[in-house]
């Protein structure tokens, strides 16, 4: 089963996005089995609230094209900024990809995925990095991911995985970033090469040769996700060859 919008796929169509009732985009599909995971958190004494929702085409490509041109950061495993004027271009590409999704295969576009964070344990006011030290040890919000590690185990998390959960050599882990497997595993299985190259030839995006030259290697590396990080049944629907 693939989804044939194209526009959908790659962050240009927005209709499936509800914004309204947590303040940032999620796919509409999104909202019911969210809120069962926030209540299963109150439960514990975690608030789930999103950092990062829905971003489309247009917000990817300007933080792409910021980091390309060294308006904004690009930083490196250790958090230290990397000069890219100093790297070539197809390092200063995957410089870039190691943090941040190239526009038109961002799982953001999709309304899916989602960056959380504990508001329980932070004051009011306090504005998350994303940053491992705040995941991890005695990170404000390691209480909470060490729960949601548990719900995910025991299939009990509502359809909500971590994409990013260790390093396959490509995106770093990222452990405050959920993704919702009865949707995000169908649109994954949509987006193939040939349909992220032709979201991209004719936009102004700073890399495109490079990127263009190397996108093969940038799916299967950034992009693709691999199959057993899925939670069963959608891995065996969506990936049974993998």
């Amino acid at each position: 089963m693939q989804v044939t919008d194209i526009q959908q796929l790659t962050g240009k169509n927005t209709e499936l996005i509800e914004c309204e009732t947590f303040g940032k985009g999620l796919h509409r599909e999104v909202i019911a089995p969210f809120k069962q995971l926030q209540q299963a958190g109150l439960k514990q004494g975690f608030e789930l609230a999103i950092v990062s929702g829905h971003r489309d085409f247009e917000r990817q490509l300007m933080i792409w094209n910021e980091k390309a041109c060294g308006k904004r950061a690009v930083v490196d495993d250790r958090g230290q900024r990397v000069e890219l004027s100093e790297l070539s271009p197809w390092q200063q590409v995957q410089a870039i990809l190691r943090w941040s999704a190239l526009p038109g295969a961002s799982r953001h576009h999709w309304g899916t995925d989602i960056d959380v964070f504990d508001k329980a344990s932070v004051d009011k006011g306090y504005s998350p990095e994303l940053s491992v030290r705040e995941v991890e040890g005695d990170g404000p919000f390691a209480a909470m991911h060490d729960w949601l590690d548990q719900q995910i185990i025991t299939a009990s998390s509502f359809g909500f995985f971590r994409p990013y959960p260790r390093d396959y050599g490509g995106v770093a882990p990222e452990r405050w970033h959920l993704s919702y497997a009865p949707i995000s595993a169908r649109l994954q299985h949509s987006l193939t090469v040939e349909r992220l190259r032709a979201a991209l030839e004719d936009e102004p995006l700073l890399l495109k040769q490079t990127v263009l030259e190397n996108l093969d290697e940038i799916f299967q590396r950034y992009i693709n996700i691999p199959a057993a990080v899925y939670p069963e049944p959608y891995r065996s629907q969506f990936f049974p060859k993998m």
